[in-house]
């Protein structure tokens, strides 16, 4: 029996995710995306979890606890996170309202954009930005160059509170 060099269920690029309470964030993921939470590795002595996984569509994110021995700090150790996820899903809108009431800020509400999706941005409460999309458009890139100046000009030329995917 050979083993695969790629786990099933994963992919080449996976995400993982550094928060202070990897079990408590694998319940908010659960109730605000509707992640499942997979295999949980507690640290030796319990306490800490060492690593943590659950599938969101057809993707795996991996967690762990925040933990300085580790060099591994959450979004609020490092004051914001510089990564964002991105998640696609069949209703933007549904998506959006469900990751709000489970207690996510909201970052940029659901709209039609020029690259051709309906998106929203969401924070989680661990200090996590999750863009929220589904492809609604196929945009070419001509066509979404002159969408995005229009876009751009309609707001006065600020790109300081322009969405990122």
């Amino acid at each position: 029996m050979s083993v695969k060099p790629i786990p099933d269920g994963f992919h080449s690029v996976n995400c993982y995710l550094v928060v202070p309470k990897a079990k408590e964030a694998l319940e908010f993921y659960g109730k605000a995306f509707g992640a499942e939470a997979g295999m949980v590795m507690e640290m030796p002595g319990g306490g800490a979890t060492m690593h943590a996984e659950m599938r969101m569509g057809n993707s795996m994110v991996m967690l762990t606890d925040a933990n300085p021995q580790w060099h591994k700090k959450s979004p609020a150790d490092l004051g914001g996170s510089p990564v964002s996820m991105h998640l696609y899903v069949e209703d933007t809108d549904a998506a959006f309202q469900r990751a709000v009431e489970a207690g996510c800020t909201v970052g940029f509400p659901p709209g039609d954009m020029f690259w051709g999706d309906r998106f929203a941005q969401v924070i989680d409460p661990y200090g996590h930005t999750w863009s929220i999309a589904t492809h609604i458009e196929d945009v070419s890139p001509e066509e979404c160059t002159k969408r995005a100046a229009a876009w751009f000009a309609s707001m006065g030329g600020d790109c300081g509170g322009a969405a990122q995917s």
